[in-house]
């Protein structure tokens, strides 16, 4: 017996791909630093999260200093 050649709407398959959409990053400024930052994380840039230090980041000139001391 002969297959149905389309067995779904074409519309259902763009219905179904609907989701498929790419979302928009939602940022908010460090409260600290005002880099760019998704919300509930670190800061990369100055390690703050909520208003206390979590992660000692170094600077450049951090590392300047104990590439000499080596």
């Amino acid at each position: 017996m002969p297959v149905p050649a389309k067995r779904r709407p074409s519309s259902e398959a763009r219905r179904r791909r609907s989701h498929h959409a790419l979302k928009k990053i939602n940022l908010v400024s460090c409260p600290k630093c005002q880099t760019m930052i998704k919300p509930h994380t670190i800061c990369k840039n100055c390690g703050y999260y909520r208003g206390k230090e979590i992660v000692k980041v170094k600077t450049s000139l951090d590392k300047k200093k104990s590439k000499k001391k080596a």
